[in-house]
């Protein structure tokens, strides 16, 4: 007769940086982690496997200085740029029109 599997435990993400965390700093062993959450331990063998993946992959995401710019906002960048100039350009062309409209006598 085989013996009745557990029903599976589900942790939270909390729950297993935590236990990795402990396992990191010596303060638990891999066997007793999985003891403490009821799990298997090829279980906290995947989260540390995973929790040091996605250190390795945040680390190489971070780069020193400014963060860069994607092509998007670039983009949108210029054309913002370029509205603004263009924004300019109708106010002066309307200032010099009104000023004619108006005469030299406004000016003074």
């Amino acid at each position: 007769m085989a013996t009745p599997r557990r029903a599976k435990r589900f942790l939270t993400a909390e729950q297993k940086y935590d236990l990795w965390v402990r396992m990191l700093s010596g303060q638990i062993t891999q066997g007793d982690a999985a003891a403490e959450a009821g799990v298997d331990r090829t279980v906290i063998t995947r989260i540390r496997a995973v929790a040091r993946d996605g250190a390795i992959a945040a680390l190489q995401a971070s780069k020193p200085g400014k963060a860069k710019v994607s092509r998007a906002e670039t983009t949108r960048t210029v054309e913002l740029e370029a509205e603004v100039a263009r924004l300019q350009k109708t106010v002066i062309e309307q200032a010099v029109e009104l000023a004619v409209l108006r005469g030299k006598s406004g000016w003074g």
